[in-house]
Formats: structure tokens, C-alpha cells, sequence
């Protein structure tokens, strides 16, 4: 995974050097120089939704990106979890930014893993609870799809195509599982 290493201290401002904490840690991290402070680097959480409209949720909602990485691909409304948010309410929040769209929270849909990359990914699944939108600015245009007009090959990332393969296989089976899988 290629990240920035941490070059300073966020306590004092030193230097820090790649090592083995004192404590028995196992990995090296990030230690500070002057004052010891160990800074650890975790995943990122992406949280977002997949809302649907109809009796039958067979209408999925999408978003075409405003922005980059794959500005004018579709998504489902997602974005990183905040500080002082559950993933419940980061999901909701992404989802009104993102689409403009009132929803109804359901139950976790999948988790993915995206370790090469430092991201973890949940979605869940929720009804809308209308077929008006207002996208904001990271969004050029939301709008609804059934299974079959899907735009497949414009699916900006992995983890969106696996969430939608897997919510309408299972609405085809009439029963929605818990999906959790490793993006290699």
C-alpha cells in the first residue's frame, strides 16, 4: 500500500523515526524523537447507502461523480466517515449530501475490505422516502435505475459494482444476507 509516511511529530512538532514502539508493538511506527509519542496509521471508513424506491426496492438510486477519482462515473452515495458519527449517520449524511436524497435507514448491507488501499467500506441498505433529489456539488446528477439499466461499465469503483450485484441478487431470492468481502 503506498501512503505518505508521517514525517513530524502531532504533539511537539519533532521529527519522527520508523521503529519498534518500547511497548512489545510488533510494527514499526511512526515515534517521536523528542517526546515518544507512538503515532499509529489505521484505515479509512467509508460509509454510504443503497437507497432504493418502489414497493419492491426495485429502483436503485446512483450518483454520477462531480469529482475525482472517476469524476463522471456513477456511485452509490458514499463518502469517509466523520468524527463523532456512527456509520449509521455518516451513511445518511453522505447520502443527503451526495443526492439530495431522505431516507430511511435499513440494515448493514456489506463490508469490504480495500486493504491495499487502507480503506474499509460499509453499506446500507435504505428506502427512500421520495423520488426528488437535490445532489450537492461532488455530484453532477442522481437518478434512479432499475437492475437492467444500469450503467455497469461506467461503475466507478469495485466495492459499488459488488453492493449492487449483490442487493439484486438478493432481491431476486427474496431474502437480503450480510456480505463481507476482501478487494484484493
Amino acid at each position: 500500500m503506498q501512503r505518505s509516511p508521517i514525517k513530524h511529530c502531532r504533539e511537539c512538532g519533532a521529527a519522527v523515526t520508523y521503529r519498534l514502539p518500547d511497548d512489545g508493538d510488533t510494527k514499526p511506527r511512526a515515534v517521536c524523537s523528542a517526546c515518544a509519542t507512538v503515532h499509529y496509521e489505521n484505515p479509512l471508513t467509508v460509509v454510504g447507502t443503497v437507497p432504493v424506491w418502489g414497493d419492491s426496492g426495485e429502483l436503485v438510486l446512483l450518483c454520477k461523480r462531480n469529482i475525482e477519482p472517476r469524476r463522471g462515473k456513477w456511485t452509490l452515495p458514499a463518502g469517509f466517515m466523520e468524527l463523532g458519527e456512527t456509520t449509521a449517520e455518516g451513511a445518511a449524511r453522505e447520502t443527503d449530501e451526495e443526492a439530495g436524497a431522505q431516507i430511511v435507514m435499513g440494515e448493514l448491507f456489506t463490508l469490504m475490505n480495500v486493504a491495499r488501499v487502507g480503506q474499509v467500506h460499509l453499506y446500507y441498505r435504505a428506502r427512500l422516502l421520495s423520488d426528488q433529489f437535490k445532489p450537492g456539488f461532488e455530484t453532477i446528477e442522481a437518478r434512479l435505475f432499475a437492475e437492467a439499466d444500469v450503467p455497469w461499465e461506467e461503475i466507478a469503483f469495485r466495492t459499488v459494482r459488488e453492493t449492487l450485484e449483490h442487493y439484486f441478487a438478493d432481491r431476486r431470492r427474496g431474502q437480503f444476507d450480510f456480505h463481507v468481502s476482501d478487494i484484493a
